[in-house]
């Protein structure tokens, strides 16, 4: 691939609205793989703000699957039936 091929390609993108669905730290890594693989979807890196216990106010870098609109609402639910296969729920 080119850099003007990665240009066009970046440029594609920027015009299309995506969202981010940040995954839960300590899903296993073959679970974010899987969807991965089977969704239209990238594994991004995203700067969120925890607000939880003793985390109040702390930036921490997570994971998220970012793709559009209705494929993430699949992944979602995608995402917490294998989790909960996963912990025998």
């Amino acid at each position: 691939m080119s850099a003007s091929d990665e240009n066009s390609e970046t440029c594609q993108e920027s015009n299309e609205q995506t969202y981010d669905l940040v995954i839960p730290p300590g899903v296993p890594r073959g679970i974010i793989e899987d969807i991965a693989a089977r969704y239209e979807v990238r594994v991004v890196d995203r700067l969120t703000k925890l607000d939880f216990a003793n985390m109040d106010g702390i930036e921490r870098n997570l994971l998220a699957f970012r793709g559009k609109k209705e494929t993430m609402l699949e992944v979602e639910q995608e995402l917490r039936r294998l989790v909960k296969a996963y912990i025998g729920e």
